[in-house]
């Protein structure tokens, strides 16, 4: 997926971990790694992929991207057509799992009220490195700009739901964040200065609660609010994405973040029940 001229996708790289003496020692499986990186290399513009192609997108030598293809295509997660490999439905086998965890069933009948009440998209995201992964999302009739689908990746510190987790984590987490991620301009209202982002952080935590616009996508808003177990940590945030021309900030603030906290108190309630 891009913004504008920036591709946002997970990028797909051989984990240089896998090869020390010590991490291998220790348990790690390398076949499994590299067959899950040839997994996550298909996506809306590598969905069907030569044994070379998929070599160059995981760093993997030819004959070590096909003896992983050869492999997937016996267990029935990808099919080819004598050149091609593309994946099969049986993919999706591998996070039903999570998401048919409590939470995120829970969540998603949360966020479809809030969807319904607002007419807008509703979602809900999870922390993974640098980036957001969306594990809901419920789309509205009205159309945005960027549409995203659970499984979808966001950097974090241009999104609301990013910024509202980094704005939750432990002082030390949050300085090794600092400490290896980039901030590249996706619109000129991006934030991009580390010490910027950080007095936002602060102000989102104090508030608690996150409104950006227009730092993915120019005329795309989003608000946050955090989604918290009975002892306080963190288990996602939830959001709303709409235009900023339909949702000013005094909206947001009166309107679309007491129902996010509501919604969220709602499902901590309902969790407590089941869990």
């Amino acid at each position: 997926m891009s913004v504008g001229n920036i591709d946002i996708r997970p990028q797909i790289h051989r984990d240089s971990r896998l090869t020390r003496k010590g991490d291998k020692q220790g348990g790690l499986i390398q076949s499994l790694a590299r067959g899950i990186e040839v997994l996550r290399a298909f996506g809306p513009e590598n969905d069907r992929m030569t044994i070379a192609e998929a070599a160059r997108a995981t760093g993997l030598t030819r004959a070590g991207a096909r003896r992983i293809l050869l492999t997937l295509e016996h267990l029935g997660y990808v099919r080819s057509d004598e050149r091609h490999y593309y994946l099969t439905a049986r993919v999706l086998e591998l996070g039903h799992g999570f998401l048919a965890q409590p939470l995120w069933q829970v969540v998603r009948r949360a966020l479809l009220s809030v969807s319904k009440q607002l007419n807008e998209t509703a979602s809900a995201g999870v922390l993974d490195g640098d980036e957001v992964v969306y594990t809901v999302r419920v789309r509205s009739e009205r159309v945005l700009q960027i549409e995203l689908r659970a499984g979808a990746r966001l950097p974090a510190f241009a999104s609301s739901i990013g910024r509202m987790l980094l704005a939750t984590l432990p002082p030390g987490s949050l300085n090794r964040y600092f400490a290896s991620a980039t901030f590249p301009a996706f619109t000129k209202n991006t934030v991009t200065q580390p010490e910027e982002l950080r007095k936002r952080l602060e102000a989102v935590r104090a508030q608690g609660w996150c409104y950006i616009n227009s730092e993915i996508e120019m005329g795309i808003c989003g608000v946050a609010v955090p989604l918290t177990d009975a002892t306080g940590q963190t288990l996602c945030a939830l959001n709303v994405s709409t235009r900023s021309d339909r949702i000013s900030l005094q909206t947001a603030k009166s309107t679309i973040v007491p129902l996010l906290r509501e919604t969220a108190a709602s499902v901590r309630s309902e969790l407590e029940a089941v869990l």
